[in-house]
């Protein structure tokens, strides 16, 4: 039997969990990890981890020990057979809560690497809910940019599902990949913003899409405006809810920001929190915004490649570390604006 590869969560988050169960599975190699999100108020599995483990575990037909709410210690073992290749398959993931949709996604994206057939999930839980990507972010941003390096995958929404019930699904179809080595260095100039502003039936008659998106175009600086084009949207959903997300494409690749509806905060202001932060990406100089900068490091480790990066957050940091257990190196090079993010010897040359 091969001894797990100890792993700690103590100064990480759920995406800690997330990357290092897809890890396991790429390099078909048993992990065990302590202290799961170790530096959250609430650590321990809740919902929409617990989900993430039961489909990897149910995918693969892992030897899982501690998937329960609240575990803090977590084994896992893909036990693949033959040369490590996955078997696809249809599967759905109850998430039972508003826990995040989209992250379950990204947990499993990197999977396409090792896939023998397709793979087909259907997610039930929330599209556009705090600390996650919205679904039009993970969709019309983050797919198309890692499709040009040759992920195969797409994900539609049969249903929104916003704070607190939840209660959206989302499927998800991934095709076995060879992935290239990720180049994002040089921005390259603003090509076009897309605006996707969404709302629950429910506050249709407010015209809270349309205002959200009005109140973005009025706060971008420069051109910008001209360069917009707006996709409202009123999406039948169990919560009332909205959000929107800006997709940035400029000569290289893309990028994106979001901004989500809150009560009592007019519709206005969400369109310019949303606006205000791709002001200061548009100000900046690397080519994927903050929170794709950290989603790329995985990709990184299976295909190898460079990304030029914003700023180092405390996610890189504990990525890094993630990918460095595996045995991945890292290298991090910061020019005063921006970090250069680079792996040259990726994860036993998958990809």
């Amino acid at each position: 039997m091969t001894t797990p590869r100890e792993l700690d969560g103590a100064s990480a988050g759920g995406q800690f969990l997330r990357t290092a169960l897809a890890l396991s599975v790429l390099a078909n190699e048993p992990v065990r990890l302590e202290n799961v999100r170790g530096d959250r108020p609430t650590p321990g599995l809740r919902h929409q981890h617990l989900a993430v483990l039961e489909t990897m575990a149910e995918a693969c037909d892992a030897d899982v020990s501690g998937a329960e709410l609240g575990s803090e210690t977590v084994a896992f073992d893909p036990g693949l057979e033959g040369d490590g290749g996955l078997e696809g398959g249809e599967y759905a993931a109850d998430i039972g809560t508003a826990g995040s949709a989209t992250l379950l996604c990204n947990a499993l994206l990197p999977l396409v690497t090792v896939l023998e057939s397709p793979l087909s999930v259907t997610i039930t839980g929330g599209t556009d809910v705090a600390w996650s990507p919205p679904f039009d972010y993970l969709r019309a941003v983050k797919l198309p940019l890692v499709r040009r390096f040759g992920l195969e995958a797409a994900c539609e929404a049969g249903r929104r599902g916003f704070y607190p019930d939840g209660g959206g699904e989302v499927m998800l179809r991934l095709e076995p990949s060879a992935l290239e080595p990720i180049d994002l260095v040089e921005r390259g100039s603003l090509e076009a913003l897309h605006l996707y502003s969404t709302e629950s039936e429910s506050l249709a008659d407010r015209d809270v899409a349309h205002r959200q998106a009005e109140g973005a175009l009025e706060r971008l600086d420069s051109d910008a405006p001209e360069l917009a084009t707006q996709c409202e949207t009123a999406a039948a959903s169990p919560s009332p809810g909205s959000a929107i997300v800006i997709r940035i494409d400029h000569g290289t690749g893309i990028a994106g920001v979001s901004a989500l509806g809150e009560r009592g905060k007019p519709a206005e202001r969400v369109g310019e929190d949303a606006a205000d932060a791709a002001n200061r990406f548009l100000a900046g100089a690397a080519p994927v915004d903050r929170h794709m900068a950290d989603q790329l490091l995985v990709f990184l480790a299976v295909a190898g490649g460079r990304v030029r990066v914003p700023a180092v957050t405390d996610h890189i940091e504990a990525g890094r570390d993630l990918l460095e257990a595996f045995g991945v190196e890292v290298i991090l090079e910061c020019d005063g604006e921006t970090t250069m993010v680079s792996v040259a010897s990726p994860l036993g040359g998958l990809g």
